[in-house]
């Protein structure tokens, strides 16, 4: 199996399980008991600033069809005003998961856990949903530039798992504490959470800014999927006209 695999987008309903099966996702999920869903929630902004929920739909569909685990669509959003109850409503991924008869988990204000790397910087000790310590992570980011990180892949997605309460620091977003040194921060995130697969949807792309601004011209019309989060990331940025080797929060922590 692949570390990365890409294909040509076509629609959300032929191209999600073609690349899911490419890559091998059922034998990646037959024993798991929690699957937790984590598409990139910012605000509540449509498509392609977030994910689109039925992107996302697809994803589940598949997965009903191969586990028996228990499905949750997991998030925590960054805007200052909203709480991700109010964007998932405002996206429509409670309609959607209701349809699908799986659950919302709002990250933001779920049970946590205190873990410790004291050989971090920044974060030598870092509070994590409980959840996601046993559960397997897959990742649904969206592809776009970012004005702090360059690029905002399924990397950068992991800072939905930080709990505002901790992390918001002085800042107006809910995860401020990661602006300050955005690079060095993600490196030490990503060192207590990575996700198990991750699925991109870069059928579009912004190219230069992550809340807005100018699509991809022509559109990437592609998704990424891989068990290596940096091996995506690293071919997202290409996409985009990024060269990884320049991007640090790409590079090993050193």
């Amino acid at each position: 199996m692949a570390d990365t695999v890409q294909i040509c987008f076509d629609t959300y309903q032929t191209s999600v399980p073609s690349l899911l099966d490419r890559i091998g996702t059922a034998r990646l999920v037959a024993d798991e008991q929690c699957i937790l869903i984590k598409p990139n929630l910012v605000n509540d902004s449509p498509f392609p600033v977030t994910t689109a929920p039925t992107f996302c739909r697809e994803v589940v569909r598949w997965l009903q069809a191969r586990t028996r685990g228990k499905i949750i669509i997991a998030e925590g959003c960054g805007d200052a005003k909203l709480e991700t109850d109010q964007v998932f409503h405002n996206l429509g991924y409670d309609r959607m998961a209701q349809d699908l008869g799986v659950d919302l988990l709002d990250l933001n204000h779920a049970e946590l856990v205190r873990l410790k790397r004291p050989e971090n910087r920044i974060f030598p000790e870092f509070f994590l949903p409980k959840i996601a310590i046993d559960a397997f992570i897959l990742s649904l980011p969206v592809l776009k530039a970012h004005s702090f990180a360059r690029i905002t892949g399924t990397l950068k997605n992991m800072m939905g798992f930080a709990p505002p309460k901790h992390y918001a620091g002085s800042g107006y977003w809910k995860k401020a504490a990661f602006h300050e040194n955005m690079h060095q921060s993600l490196q030490e995130l990503n060192t207590y959470i990575l996700p198990d697969l991750t699925l991109m949807d870069a059928s579009v792309g912004l190219s230069q800014y992550h809340l807005g601004g100018p699509t991809c011209t022509p559109p990437a019309n592609r998704l990424i999927a891989g068990i290596d989060p940096f091996g995506v990331d690293r071919a997202a940025a290409k996409l985009i006209g990024l060269d990884p080797d320049t991007i640090a929060h790409l590079q090993p922590l050193v």
